[in-house]
């Protein structure tokens, strides 16, 4: 979207001075805006109301999991737009309803059509005959070149399997090195939106984010180690499924030292296709 924010009206009664270059006919004059502009705490949810209602408008509906995803459904045909501030992903099995849709964005905002999807928001998308591959390779490197992890050895595994985390065993950080801790597991866990095999070991780490020590961070270490063996890693979704659901989970019995909960992880495959996986503590 071109100049999201100044689509959305302002329902409250704002007022600035003037920029530079602007001549009014006294100093002691004011511009009083009827369009949110970037920086005022009203311009994301004006520009959403604006979106939104111009979506349900034209017999879109929102979904109640995720308020900034967007349904239209006309028989078997489907298209949907996930919303993201000003950047839109569109995917449909209609080719008229996309190009209507997109018609009438551009003319009531003005849009600039990116093309096939390719990277959005750390996620890469890579596609073939085959299906559709979705990784954060970039996303990793990154991560590891900020860590000074980037020539490091990689490790075969993301953690030692007989290893059991504490709060109390170990030498607490210091305060910058407890900083950078937390940024860490805040970086992983938005990895785990395409890397499911580092789920167990995340929700572990972040379990003592208030309290951690050396060994949570040699723990950490080592999942970056791991990162580094195999950064493209992700999800794949083949062309031809099957709408079979099935679900696995686990649990490590009661082997969380500080409260003595169980870890429990589940993932649920459509046909082939990993839809769903998260682990937590119970």
């Amino acid at each position: 979207m071109n100049n999201a924010f100044l689509h959305g009206d302002l329902l409250e009664e704002v007022y600035m001075q003037p920029p530079p270059g602007l001549k009014l006919p006294s100093p002691q004059h004011v511009c009083k805006l009827q369009r949110s502009l970037y920086g005022l705490r009203q311009a994301n949810r004006q520009w959403y109301a604006k979106l939104s209602q111009f979506l349900l408008s034209h017999k879109y509906t929102s979904s109640s999991a995720d308020h900034s995803l967007f349904l239209h459904r006309n028989g078997p045909n489907i298209t949907i737009i996930l919303v993201y501030v000003d950047d839109l992903v569109l995917t449909r099995n209609d080719h008229e309803e996309i190009a209507h849709i997109t018609s009438l964005l551009d003319t009531q905002f003005k849009i600039k059509n990116l093309g096939n999807l390719t990277y959005f928001l750390g996620l890469e998308v890579a596609r073939n005959s085959q299906g559709l591959h979705i990784c954060q390779r970039k996303y990793v490197l990154d991560l590891l070149h900020d860590t000074g992890m980037i020539n490091s050895a990689p490790m075969p595994t993301p953690m030692v399997h007989s290893s059991r985390l504490s709060s109390s065993a170990g030498t607490q950080l210091t305060n910058i090195e407890t900083s950078t801790y937390r940024r860490l597991i805040g970086k992983l866990i938005y990895l785990t939106n395409t890397r499911p095999d580092i789920a167990f070991v995340v929700n572990n780490l972040s379990q003592f984010i208030s309290s951690h020590t050396n060994l949570h961070q040699q723990a950490a270490s080592r999942l970056l180690r791991y990162l580094k063996g195999n950064p493209g890693n992700g999800i794949f979704f083949p062309c031809n499924n099957t709408v079979q659901l099935r679900c696995f989970s686990d649990s490590d019995w009661a082997t969380f030292l500080e409260t003595r909960k169980s870890i429990t992880g589940y993932c649920i495959f459509l046909g082939d296709s990993l839809v769903s996986w998260k682990s937590k503590k119970q």
